[in-house]
């Protein structure tokens, strides 16, 4: 038996196919969460005597008549592979706007059973919902649910087992094709038949008290900054940042190393068989994996500000300045979703109708400081900045001024006009899951090992071999003849303009395209050999090679240059155009090259007052740069005057 669920954004579908199957997939309070419709199984819980029951998650849709790529995927699903029933999600906190689809799905001619969600926050309004009443409108079953707490779920996937055994073919609608304005009409005249209105409709409501706060225009952005801050002093200075120091000092920095170490010489392994397991593996990966328990109780506190309703008011935030560049706030949600991993962020994007805010959300959502990147974050902000807050915050509000300003010169250097409307559903406050938080937590953290154990385990692993081989593949005892020097000497005089001198520094930002966890494991490999000191010891070893300045600037280079080589190829796929996957990626560079030296050689001048390495060619880099970007703005108004696109 086949399950199709089925219901508008943010109704609380994919919460419950969460607690239904058991899975984890991605749950947000905006439209576009669920992009692509996901399959499993119930769990146990809810099985019905052993049977295989399969359940599909379809991504939230207002309309069986496709207006976005979400929509098409929901009609092109239930139209033509004819589930066995359809559980429609309808939100009860907003009832006759769910109830447009819900009659819709009634002419297909698939049996369905209505799970009326939300029942705990029409219970906080002081509102109602005759279950009897809008069942015997609609002519199928109603199950009133709350998916976040199951409750009702059980005699749901009872009932929907039931309807399965309607023949299709003699499933008696209760509506009949009709014109939008009339289903409207229907729609209004049910919902008014069967919600009870017991809260004056004029009260003002605590979340709009709160909301003339945080999503004001003017202190939202600094209410957003001083929430990051607290966010990352509590991960930082709290049990994240004590767990992390035990795990780099202690676990991976003397336990584990001393243990295998042990095992490996009790059994007579070769000794470059054992430098390569305890200091390319175990010294890369322990590099990475060290920094996890704080960045588990990042996504910990993240997935809470989610489900709290507060993310959402932040894309609402950022909607008045996105229109600023020719894009709308929903532009924010793949940002957002790409705040845990830039691919699923890249592919949100798909959600945008418009092509052209589309190609500029997919180049600068890889701007956002994902989870690849936080270990990078939190090892510069350990040995260059110990005991400040502030790092973290500052990287997300760089990063918010680099796409706003980004996205100004897209608009200038590419002929595209978009016109982008958003509308999004803010849902109420509320107290935020615990169980929700920590599961979403384990899974970003499941995600993180895997890698760690996989993509760079894989790369530790190739980066030990080449720091101890030459090209001739004899072992060398000094690392600047190695093969990775010989790249990593290749690639340095392109980052000496932003003030980095050292072979080291380029091997890392080589290795970081890879994935950017890389950059923190290669260091480790590299320099720990020739230091007894911890990586992210303050003043350790990698203030050999830059000053607190230039740690930032290094930061942001990694930042702001393309991302790892999966979520480039996410890009390629939804550019849809090798040409705007190339045009994506030169914008990228050239972004990451100039922020780095602009806070390299600008910010030397002003904090020690003197230049640092690389200022004439930084100079000249800018220099070229501006006037590259001169002409392409200039080319571009032309070809607007030619065809007409003059504001």
């Amino acid at each position: 038996m086949k399950i199709a669920l089925a219901g508008n954004p943010n109704s609380g579908k994919t919460t419950l196919f969460n607690a239904i199957t058991g899975k984890t997939e991605y749950v947000g309070n905006w439209a576009g969460v669920t992009v692509e419709k996901k399959e499993a199984r119930l769990k146990k819980k809810y099985e019905l005597n052993h049977e295989i029951i399969k359940v599909v998650d379809l991504p939230g849709a207002y309309s069986i008549a496709p207006f976005t790529s979400e929509e098409a995927i929901t009609r092109d699903f239930v139209v033509e592979a004819s589930p066995d029933v359809i559980i429609n999600i309808v939100d009860g906190a907003n009832l006759e706007r769910s109830l447009f689809f819900t009659t819709q799905l009634l002419e297909i001619g698939i049996p369905v059973v209505v799970a009326l969600n939300k029942g705990d926050v029409i219970d906080k309004r002081g509102e109602e919902i005759s279950v009897e009443k809008l069942s015997s409108q609609l002519g199928v079953p109603v199950v009133q649910t709350v998916a976040v707490t199951e409750k009702g779920l059980k005699n749901l996937i009872e009932i929907a087992a039931e309807a399965c055994k309607i023949n299709k073919l003699t499933y008696q609608l209760t509506t009949v094709e009709t014109s939008d304005t009339d289903r409207q009409k229907i729609v209004k005249e049910i919902a008014k038949h069967t919600f009870v209105q017991k809260r004056d409709a004029t009260t003002v409501r605590f979340s709009d008290k709160v909301d003339r706060i945080v999503a004001h225009k003017i202190w939202g952005l600094p209410i957003f900054f001083l929430v990051m801050w607290a966010v990352y002093s509590l991960a930082i200075e709290g049990p994240g940042g004590f767990l992390s120091g035990y795990f780099n000092d202690t676990l991976f920095g003397e336990v584990i190393p001393t243990v295998v170490t042990n095992f490996l010489d009790s059994i007579n392994v070769n000794p470059i068989l054992k430098d390569l397991i305890v200091e390319g593996a175990l010294g890369g990966v322990g590099a990475v994996v060290g920094f996890l328990p704080l960045i588990m109780v990042l996504f910990f506190l993240l997935a809470l500000m989610e489900d709290s309703g507060y993310m959402s008011r932040v894309a609402v935030i950022m909607d008045r300045y996105f229109k600023k560049i020719g894009l709308s706030g929903k532009s924010i949600i793949p940002m957002i979703v790409g705040s845990g991993c830039s691919i699923p962020g890249v592919m949100a994007t798909r959600t945008i109708e418009d092509m052209n805010e589309k190609r500029m959300t997919v180049i600068l959502t890889p701007f956002v400081p994902c989870g690849a990147k936080l270990p990078i974050i939190a090892l510069f902000s350990a040995v260059f900045f110990p005991g400040s807050s502030w790092v973290g915050p500052s990287v997300y509000i760089l990063a918010i001024g680099v796409i706003i300003i980004s996205g100004l010169i897209l608009k200038r250097i590419f002929v595209w006009e978009a016109e982008s409307s958003f509308i999004l559903e803010l849902p109420e406050y509320k107290l935020p899951s615990l169980k929700h938080a920590f599961i979403q937590m384990l899974d970003k953290a499941k995600g993180f090992v895997y890698k760690a154990t996989t993509i760079i385990l894989v790369m530790n692993t190739l980066v030990w071999f080449m720091q101890a081989y030459s090209w001739s593949l004899i072992p060398v005892e000094d690392q600047s003849m190695s093969i990775l020097a010989s790249i990593g000497t290749w690639i340095g005089p392109l980052l000496i303009p932003m003030g980095f001198v050292g072979w080291q520094l380029g091997a890392a930002a080589i290795t970081g395209f890879v994935a950017k966890e890389n950059v923190v494991s290669t260091f480790a490999i590299l320099l720990l050999a020739a230091s007894e000191d911890a990586l992210h010891m303050p003043g350790g070893v990698l203030t050999e090679f830059f000053t607190p300045v230039t740690a930032y600037a290094y930061l942001a280079f990694n930042l702001f240059t393309p991302p790892c080589f999966a979520a480039i190829g996410a890009m390629n796929s939804e550019m849809g155009s090798k040409k705007w996957l190339f045009k994506g990626l030169g914008f990228q560079f050239a972004v990451g090259f100039a922020v780095a030296t602009l806070i390299a050689q600008i910010g030397s001048l002003i904090i020690y007052g003197a230049p640092i390495t690389g200022f004439v060619p930084g100079m000249v880099l800018l220099a070229g740069l501006s006037i590259g970007l001169f002409i392409l703005i200039k080319k571009a108004d032309r070809k607007r005057t030619t065809l007409g696109l003059e504001d």
